[in-house]
């Protein structure tokens, strides 16, 4: 994996092996990256970054200057590898080890961008319930976005839904808050 843009632009990053991921292609995220340059300044918003895996996304945003970068992974060899970057690129991600459902329960911040990778043959419900709870607990701030990467086979029906992006097998679903949006 490689980080697309930013400071550490085309720095190479090697996940161990033995990690439970499937990493955002760079093709697929130069694409999400490239609608968020023309919604954010990157330094002034904070991220939550669901399912974070190798930390791929977390990365990218710390590179183009965001500060406040949460990264939320049940497993523990994920979090300890996103530390390990974050410390050696000096990003100062957070790092939640934790169920994404049971944090997105309790924590009470609220985020500019939540992006949310889980993991593949997800269930349809689960997607959903990530919708349920992030809109029910209020976590987006004003002019937030959801953003949720899946296959072209999983298909929402929700309110919140405002696009969908398709970049080869993975699509990227756009969720926010019309009474909000900015």
């Amino acid at each position: 994996m490689r980080i697309i843009s930013g400071k550490f632009k085309s720095k190479r990053l090697q996940a161990p092996k033995k990690l439970p991921v499937r990493p955002t292609t760079d093709i697929a995220k130069e694409a999400l990256f490239n609608i968020l340059n023309n919604l954010y300044y990157f330094h002034e918003i904070a991220v939550l970054d669901l399912f974070s895996g190798t930390g791929n996304i977390s990365y990218e945003f710390g590179s183009r200057g965001t500060e406040k970068i949460t990264s939320v992974d049940e497993n523990f060899g994920c979090i300890k590898y996103i530390n390990q970057i974050s410390d050696e690129l000096e990003l100062g991600i957070t790092t939640v080890k934790s169920d994404v459902f049971k944090y997105l329960e309790r924590t009470n911040t609220k985020f500019d961008v939540i992006f949310a990778d889980p993991p593949y043959g997800f269930e349809d419900d689960l997607f959903e319930k990530i919708v349920e709870l992030v809109f029910k607990n209020q976590l987006l701030d004003e002019g937030g976005v959801l953003i949720i990467e899946h296959s072209k086979f999983t298909k929402f029906n929700n309110p919140f839904i405002s696009y969908e992006k398709k970049y080869g097998g993975s699509v990227f679903s756009f969720f926010e808050n019309p009474e909000t949006e900015s």
